[in-house]
């Protein structure tokens, strides 16, 4: 039996579900299949706030419209919550928790179940959302398929999905190293100065905020840095542009969670 075919008969186990979708490969392919199964007893619903990226938003939106999934944006108000804007670590934690509280009572009207596109790569980094989420009783059908973020990938490919090769792209707070304040001003000159490098042609990048949003650390994939080097003047004002005071270009190159190296220097990472 393949990944695909684990997927669709663990969601066949479920009279109805509620899909957190961001849009990403993983809620995609999760929601993707859900809709397969469910037919219309599924929803899928996107979290809007400031730590979503609006060109995420608007290819959730399309990925939703055109495989005619139902589908429905909530607002929830993490940045509205001291513990979450603390940003000390557990900030996952909160956010998943606000997402929960926005979701549970659309759950509770369809009578669904909520999941979350978790897939077992995802167990072994830093994610304090997975405890917001077993506290809530919250499914991780992909988990339970046993899943992979390759496989998942993979079965993208298969079902002509078009998120298949999409980049990860993780929520805008990510950027923000963990103690500094997380602001809607912040994520906004995040998201502007990300949407600025694209537009220079490095589609896949990060902008770190250090120093209270002052200065960026831009991460680029480690074979591009020399690219990126050699147009760094034209980087440096488009960063700026968005709002930082000075751009540094990381020579260890892109890597998904480097902010978890700043972790051990919190006084304590329990919610």
């Amino acid at each position: 039996m393949t990944g695909l075919d684990r997927l669709r008969a663990r969601i066949a186990e479920e009279e109805a579900l509620v899909i957190a979708f961001s849009g990403g490969v993983d809620s995609a392919l999760l929601a993707g299949v859900a809709h397969e199964v469910l037919g219309a007893r599924m929803l899928a619903v996107t979290a809007v706030s400031p730590s979503l990226a609006s060109e995420e938003r608007a290819q959730a939106k399309e990925f939703a419209r055109e495989r005619g999934m139902p589908h429905v944006e909530v607002c929830t108000d993490e940045a509205e919550r001291p513990e979450y804007a603390a940003n000390d670590g557990n900030r996952c934690f909160h956010c998943k928790s606000a997402l929960f509280d926005a979701l549970e009572p659309l759950a509770a009207a369809l009578g669904a179940g909520i999941a979350l596109g978790t897939n077992l790569d995802d167990l072994g980094d830093h994610r304090p959302g997975q405890r917001a989420a077993a506290q809530r009783g919250v499914l991780a059908p992909m988990v339970d398929a046993g899943l992979s973020k390759d496989e998942v990938r993979a079965a993208s490919a298969q079902l002509g999905l078009s998120t298949a090769d999409k980049p990860a792209a993780a929520c805008l707070a990510s950027r923000v190293a963990y103690g500094d304040p997380v602001t809607p001003e912040v994520l906004a000159r995040v998201e502007r100065a990300e949407s600025a490098v694209h537009a220079l042609g490095f589609t896949v990048c990060r902008v770190r905020a250090h120093a209270q949003g002052t200065v960026a650390r831009l991460e680029v994939p480690a074979d591009h840095i020399d690219h990126a080097a050699s147009r760094h003047a034209e980087l440096d004002d488009a960063v700026r542009e968005a709002g930082f005071e000075f751009c540094a270009l990381d020579l260890a190159g892109f890597q998904s969670g480097r902010m978890n190296v700043l972790l051990e220097l919190l006084p304590s990472r329990t919610a």
